[in-house]
């Protein structure tokens, strides 16, 4: 739905989307890859959906800054300036805000960032503070009796949140979908579990809230029209209601088989879901491929003082092959840095790695964010640092440079190509093996898909396989696998291998940050980085 206010003048709204900084799970690296197709990772579904909810009379147009600048004359056209972001996109939600301001065009910013951080953003002249709601209904407003930028900042507190269940479908139309890595859809929002370094909690409840079956088929429906053949849902956690998830799946399972499986699925969940096995078998059903897992830490007492014993339920190992066996591929989400670490933690996860045969892990160091249980004692404890020159704003346990030489360490073995190659080896052979045969789709075959993969192929041969520094480590895995027919598995394996092997080299030369969260501006040139001769969380749903 739109909204209900009923504006009496017309206006130009122009959503700009700000740039993040490249990290192991954007795949920055990989774009070049895409021969200039792939310009970001994923897109903005919170600021599409705000796009949607606008005034139908209003002229919406939108800009992915990971795809290009907004220009002058853009921001020219548009009597405001929307923006939404994460902490991480800080600096970059700054700049937008001055190159409006120059030309004097009021910003209204909401979304994750600015909902737990308010104090960020003093430069901003509308700011939201929470989700879509009454509050979006009241910035309308103001925007339509207002044609300036206000004398002082305006702050709209939400106090009735616009139910899931009357979201309007997101704005696909305004963006360029084959231009992302991977498309994305929302069925839930918030998480019933309280790990001391989350903010779900804070800013989207513990109490699930869930869109209808009718409303995710409608955005897949879009999502393939507009070339959609990748889609991850951005839920906290898939299964943060185990009853809706098994409700909602079968509706996907029938939506896959009428369409003859156009899109391959991803998801987020705990670690947990290794538990439910009729979740698993309709995943597998519907064809989900890949599940993010925060498993955080191998280390049992790490767990436990994070407050996420659902990852003890079953043994860490065990949940993983279980996963693998109904063919999903496990991504994990690791922390360095924890108040338990000791100078075993970094041998530890290395073994961990080894052991669970995990292809991709996002392994960053600890970082406060407000509005969680983990910035509330240390802040009492006095460690949390201002922002700025540092990798983490917390004061660690251990020394700093411990700490940092543990990541390096850790990122350096995991992402070795020999490596990191061995256990997509093992993937390719017990994993991926073990999905469901998938009947030939006219969408997924389309000429144009088909160029497209081909040229994909061609550029992953000769720029690793002819190029590469590693090349012999590459044809070792890809030569059975392309032999066995897993073409499309062989190109997904070297699309993501390729991104990070680039980004830990760059990461050990010094020119990324060792934890997602640091909001400070990248060392590299804004523009993917060109294709060497290879030496080779999610946007949330809030306005």
């Amino acid at each position: 739905m739109r909204t209900r206010y009923a504006p009496r003048n017309r206006r130009r709204i122009l959503c700009v989307s700000p740039r993040y900084a490249p990290s192991f799970g954007t795949f920055h690296y990989s774009y070049p890859l895409f021969g200039g197709r792939i310009r970001a990772f994923m897109p903005p579904q919170g600021l599409l959906v705000i796009a949607s909810y606008l005034p139908e009379s209003w002229e919406v147009r939108f800009v992915d800054e990971n795809d290009r600048e907004a220009t002058a004359e853009e921001l020219a056209w548009a009597d405001a300036i929307f923006l939404s972001g994460m902490h991480v996109q800080r600096p970059y939600i700054e700049d937008v805000i001055a190159r409006a301001h120059r030309l004097g065009k009021p910003v209204v910013l909401g979304g994750p960032s600015v909902s737990g951080c308010p104090e960020h953003y003093p430069a901003a002249d509308l700011i939201q503070v929470g989700e879509m709601g009454d509050s979006t209904d009241a910035i309308i407003g103001w925007l339509d009796e207002h044609s300036a930028r206000p004398a002082g900042q305006l702050r709209f507190d939400t106090g009735t949140r616009l139910p899931l269940t009357d979201f309007p479908l997101p704005a696909y139309h305004l963006i360029a979908l084959r231009q992302y890595f991977i498309s994305s859809i929302q069925f839930s929002s918030g998480c019933p579990y309280s790990c001391e370094f989350c903010d779900i909690p804070a800013l989207y409840g513990r109490n699930p809230r869930l869109k209808t079956a009718a409303q995710v088929l409608a955005e897949l429906d879009a999502l393939v029209a507009g070339g959609a053949v990748a889609i991850y849902f951005v839920d906290d956690n898939f299964i943060a209601n185990p009853k809706a998830a098994l409700e909602l799946l079968p509706h996907l399972v029938d939506w896959q088989r009428r369409h003859r499986f156009p899109v391959r699925f991803a998801c987020e969940a705990t670690l947990n879901i290794a538990k439910n096995e009729r979740v698993l078998a309709l995943m597998r059903d519907a064809g989900f491929n890949v599940v993010f897992c925060g498993i955080e830490t191998p280390e049992p007492d790490a767990l436990r003082s994070m407050s996420k014993d659902q990852n003890l339920r079953m043994p860490i190992l065990e949940a993983v092959a279980k996963l693998n066996d109904y063919g999903l591929e496990v991504v994990s989400g690791i922390i360095l840095g924890l108040d338990t670490d000791s100078e075993a933690t970094a041998g530890h996860l290395i073994e961990f790695i080894e052991a669970s045969r995990i292809p991709m892990l996002t392994i960053n160091i600890l970082y406060a964010l407000p509005k969680t249980p983990l910035w509330d004692r240390l802040a009492r404890e006095g460690r949390i640092l201002a922002d700025g020159g540092r990798e983490s704003n917390v004061v660690f346990r251990l020394p700093e440079e411990t700490v940092l030489e543990m990541w390096r360490r850790c990122i350096a073995a995991a992402y070795a190509p020999e490596a990191i190659y061995r256990r997509f080896a093992h993937n390719l052979a017990h994993t991926f093996a073990k999905r469901p045969p998938y009947p030939r789709s006219r969408h997924r075959a389309s000429w144009r898909n088909l160029v497209s993969g081909l040229a994909l192929l061609g550029r992953i041969v000769w720029r690793i396989g002819v190029r590469g520094d590693y090349r012999g480590t590459f044809w070792r895995v890809a030569g059975p696998a392309l032999r066995a027919g897993q073409i499309e598995e062989m190109i997904q394996a070297a699309v993501v291998s390729h991104h990070l092997i680039e980004f830990t080299r760059q990461c050990l030369r010094g020119a990324q940050e060792a934890s997602f969260y640091a909001p400070s501006l990248p060392r590299p040139p804004a523009a993917p980085p060109a294709m060497h001769p290879i030496r080779l969380r999610r946007e949330e749903v809030s306005s």
